[in-house]
């Protein structure tokens, strides 16, 4: 028999409590997933729920879900895999199905990379750890139009937003980033606080020792540094940073 695919709808979650002859309605779900353990596991959890998989497969296939994902689908990525690669499946799923949901499941998140996935298109981030009652509701808070970030990383922008501004910049190596030369740049605070670091000739494992984040996320914003200063490599992003940058300080040298 063929699959019911219709869009979710508020009170769908209440329906397993009141069964009647006819299948529960589901939401059109795409599982796109590498790791072949945790693809079973995640279809035996979405199983018979509203977000029963309508097509699973690995990111490197992600151009067959574009013929199934719709208006009402709900996209699940495994967000484990390079970042640059991720940030691409999602802009072009979210090209091709403009009102699907997405939502990137990982075992941690950090900050950089919610920013990055958020303005590629991601709706929700879901931790990989969660019980499988909390990934379901979860997905329909997602799909009822509600974002939905980590705990975790809503600590941490509530520890930022506490701190004193001055500091985070001294302690992450970005003096004045607010300089003409940066403004014209459009560089982020945290594009500004790498290209310090590059700068100094610091290989990205110890950038993103430096700076707490993956790094698989300093490479991606390298890449966006290079584009806006119109630099080819790193090499010449050093020499850029030389004659733009503001003069480092001691905390830089800490690196």
């Amino acid at each position: 028999m063929a699959e019911q695919v219709t869009p979710f709808i508020a009170n769908q979650a209440l329906r397993a409590s009141h069964p009647s002859d006819h299948p529960a309605p589901t939401v059109t779900t795409v599982l796109l997933c590498d790791n072949s353990l945790l693809r079973s596991g995640l279809q035996s959890i979405l199983r018979g729920g509203p977000f029963a998989p309508a097509m699973t497969a690995s990111t490197a296939n992600a151009t067959q879900a574009h013929d199934v994902a719709s208006g009402s689908a709900l996209v699940l990525i495994e967000a484990s895999q390079s970042i640059s690669h991720l940030l691409d499946v999602i802009r072009r799923v979210k090209e091709q199905s403009p009102k699907a949901r997405i939502v990137a499941l990982a075992d941690r998140f950090d900050l950089d990379f919610v920013r990055l996935g958020h303005q590629a298109g991601v709706d929700g981030f879901c931790s990989a750890a969660s019980a499988p009652e909390v990934l379901i509701k979860s997905l329909e808070l997602v799909m009822l139009g509600e974002p939905l970030i980590p705990s975790g990383v809503l600590r941490s922008i509530a520890d930022r937003a506490f701190d004193c501004p001055q500091q985070l910049l001294r302690e992450h190596g970005s003096e004045e980033p607010n300089s003409p030369d940066l403004m014209g740049c459009k560089l982020s605070t945290r594009e500004t606080q790498i290209l310090n670091c590059l700068r100094q000739g610091a290989p990205n494992k110890a950038i993103a020792r430096r700076l707490d984040v993956a790094e698989a996320t300093v490479k991606v914003h390298i890449k966006a540094i290079l584009r806006k200063i119109g630099a080819s490599n790193r090499t010449q992003a050093a020499m850029w940073a030389t004659t733009h940058l503001p003069p480092r300080g001691a905390a830089v040298q800490r690196i």
